[in-house]
């Protein structure tokens, strides 16, 4: 049974779609004073619930997803999986400053003690959030959507560009994938939300450049990397990143940037007024029914992958 908060209730309909299924009924109301009431207006006693809930701000969207996950192993459902495109405030997975929050643990224990038996996510923040849930988590990769829409496009002398030091791992999985050869971006942070370009390793010379990354918020380091690689002599340059947060001056710098094209995933919503001529939005609901599928009649998830 799958079930759908209204984070993203777009994405939700479609994964129903491929899997032949409607979406269970449920009503999902503000009292007065902005409180979430929740109700799931089907039988779920004994049924395999899915609950597709993206946890990006406001608040609301993880709230609405902990109460249908509460309404749901209270009204005796056999197991509960948290299906999250986008699992929000993970950012903050250690304690790098004195007397900071570890939000990505809180998260992981909120979803827990709400009666989830598993999670289902894409893109983590960082990988390392797996070991933050204490019951088991399927990890998908929006890789292969991305890697499908490039090979399908005509690029000479690919180069994946790494925009610092922690995007390494992911692009040279793309180079690998695509065939072509990597290079990586030495930045420094000077602020949160503030990247400096200091450095390029490899060569960008006349070559078409992709920079993957988890996701896009204020587009700062996206924009900083991409005239770097501009001013070394890149030819076309392409973006694509899983979760298109797109926040503050996101949309205007990268509107405003030499950029061929920037692809995002449906793992969030992305209102029209955040959508623009160079914005190319590819669908994960085939990835995310294929493993609710698999997961449902317990098949391996990570063949996926393979």
């Amino acid at each position: 049974m799958l079930i759908s908060g209204t984070g993203n209730r777009a994405l939700a309909e479609e994964v129903a779609g491929e899997l032949e299924q409607t979406l269970c009924k449920a009503t999902i109301r503000r009292f007065a004073d902005g409180e979430i009431f929740v109700k799931i207006d089907e039988n779920v006693r004994g049924r395999d619930v899915y609950i597709i809930q993206p946890t990006n701000p406001p608040g609301d969207n993880l709230l609405e997803l902990l109460l249908l996950m509460d309404a749901a192993r209270r009204a005796s459902a056999a197991r509960i999986t948290a299906v999250i495109p986008y699992f929000g405030y993970a950012r903050q997975d250690r304690k790098d400053q004195p007397r900071v929050a570890i939000s990505a643990k809180l998260m992981a224990n909120m979803v827990s003690v709400a009666g989830a038996d598993r999670v289902l996510a894409i893109d983590f923040h960082q990988h390392q959030m797996q070991g933050f849930f204490d019951l088991p988590v399927d990890h998908l990769y929006a890789a292969p959507v991305f890697t499908n829409h490039y090979r399908q496009k005509d690029l000479k002398d690919l180069v994946v560009v790494a925009s610092d030091a922690g995007g390494a791992k992911m692009a040279r999985g793309f180079a690998k994938r695509l065939n072509a050869t990597f290079a990586i971006i030495d930045k420094r942070r000077t602020a949160a939300n503030v990247a400096e370009v200091v450095n390029v390793v490899g060569d960008v010379d006349g070559k078409d450049c992709l920079i993957p990354d988890d996701m896009i918020d204020t587009g700062g380091t996206m924009t900083e990397a991409i005239a770097a690689l501009k001013r070394l002599g890149a030819r076309d340059i392409y973006v694509c990143a899983t979760h298109a947060l797109l926040s503050g001056p996101a949309v205007e710098r990268l509107m405003n940037s030499p950029v061929k094209e920037v692809a995002v995933t449906n793992s969030i919503a992305i209102p029209d007024h955040k959508r623009f001529d160079k914005l190319k939005i590819l669908s994960i609901a085939g990835l995310l029914a294929k493993a609710i599928g698999y997961t449902h009649s317990d098949q391996s998830v990570s063949s996926l992958f393979d």
